[in-house]
């Protein structure tokens, strides 16, 4: 969150400084009143500990990445010095950062995950630069373009463990929804504690055996379909026996999309009938070396499939663990929807987090959808119970 000053991290843009930057001072009052100092101060010991936060980070990374994190920190250090300037005698001593920043700077020293950079991105925009006088236009406009740097950033991260955390988030959602659902259905039929208990039980097997099968199969599948659509290079070997007068080497190009003159002038070099630089662009290029795991965002199978197994187990648990204490009755089931209440908001929350989102209102949106289902099926349970008595 820095002026556009020249960074002298390596492999990062360097940029002219702003004309406005000169005009910084003026943009504050000639005497400060005890609210602008007091905004002040907070600027400053936030920006201090969002370049501590950087600087980090930077310890866990190494190359680009860490280039761009100490960069960013030399620009929330340039950030400190404008608002030093303005303070000047007002400096005092240094205050606390906020609760967010504090809690950055905790999470940034212990895990260094793409959790913090994903806090970090909703940080960069909800800057109050842009309606604060005191702040330069350069300030302002830096926000915005670390806002972008760090969700680049946080987006590696989250192509890492894309594959494996959706697994994860749905095994331990749906463990949780369709199991305290079940528990109350049973419950809302009159049938006794043990009934409860074992159906509860049954439907974390169940559901988690299912989960698991049906997330290895998914992801099997997808990245099946989509080494399917990669091209090979069997026409290398082909080429040479095809007969140039039914050359169905130029159906291959066709249906790759390439235009037919493009497609025309591929298959003569690749027959060894010429070779020029009249096109370029028409030309052949060397071969790439493939990644070692080209859908590395889409996760691997087996790994899907244990998460998922896993967390639908660790979800369904929660709705049964009363009934595991030996707790009956309505005791049980309220005990169990606050249980599962509060896992619902914890994994909203971190979908919200890694998404860039508000972790509450994700949380929310979970709870509401989890005890809305369980809702429903406690009163089709009510009903089908007295059907039968």
């Amino acid at each position: 969150m820095g002026q556009n000053h020249v960074s002298s991290s390596p492999g990062v843009p360097v940029s002219q400084p702003a004309k406005s930057d000169h005009h910084s001072a003026a943009a504050a009052r000639a005497t400060p009143d005890a609210a602008d100092i007091k905004r002040w101060r907070q600027y400053l010991a936030d920006e201090r500990a969002e370049a501590a936060v950087y600087r980090d980070l930077a310890q866990n990374r190494s190359g680009e990445e860490r280039a761009i994190l100490l960069a960013l920190a030399a620009a929330e250090g340039r950030h400190e010095a404008h608002w030093l300037k303005l303070l000047g005698e007002h400096a005092g001593k240094p205050r606390r950062a906020s609760a967010r920043s504090r809690l950055l700077g905790f999470l940034a020293r212990h895990f260094g995950s793409v959790f913090v950079l994903a806090l970090a991105q909703r940080a960069e925009g909800r800057s109050p630069y842009t309606r604060e006088p005191s702040a330069t236009p350069a300030m302002a406009a830096d926000e915005q373009i670390h806002e972008e740097v760090v969700r680049g950033l946080a987006t590696r991260g989250r192509n890492r463990l894309a594959g494996t955390f959706r697994a994860a988030v749905f095994g331990a959602n749906d463990g949780l929804v369709s199991n305290l659902a079940l528990v109350m259905g049973m419950a809302a039929t009159g049938v006794a504690s043990s009934v409860v208990l074992l159906s509860g039980i049954a439907g974390l097997l169940a559901g988690a055996f299912s989960m698991g099968a049906g997330e290895f199969v998914s992801v099997r599948s997808q990245r099946e379909l989509l080494a399917a659509t990669r091209p090979t290079q069997v026409t290398l070997a082909a080429a040479p026996q095809l007969d140039i007068e039914h050359n169905e080497l130029l159906l291959v190009y066709l249906a790759r999309g390439m235009s037919r003159e493009a497609a025309e002038h591929r298959v003569a070099e690749r027959m060894g009938l010429f070779s020029c630089d009249c096109d370029p662009s028409l030309s052949l290029r060397p071969e790439l070396p493939q990644p070692q795991d080209e859908h590395e965002a889409v996760g691997t199978a087996w790994g899907a499939a244990l998460s998922s197994f896993c967390f639908f187990a660790s979800g369904a648990i929660v709705p049964i663990v009363p009934f595991l204490f030996g707790m009956t009755g309505i005791g049980a089931l309220v005990t169990a929807a606050v249980l599962v209440g509060m896992a619902l908001l914890a994994t909203g929350g971190v979908v919200g987090l890694l998404s860039g989102t508000s972790p509450l209102t994700r949380g929310l949106r979970q709870l509401a959808i989890g005890l809305g289902a369980a809702g429903v099926t406690y009163l089709l349970g009510m009903v089908f119970g007295a059907v039968i008595a």
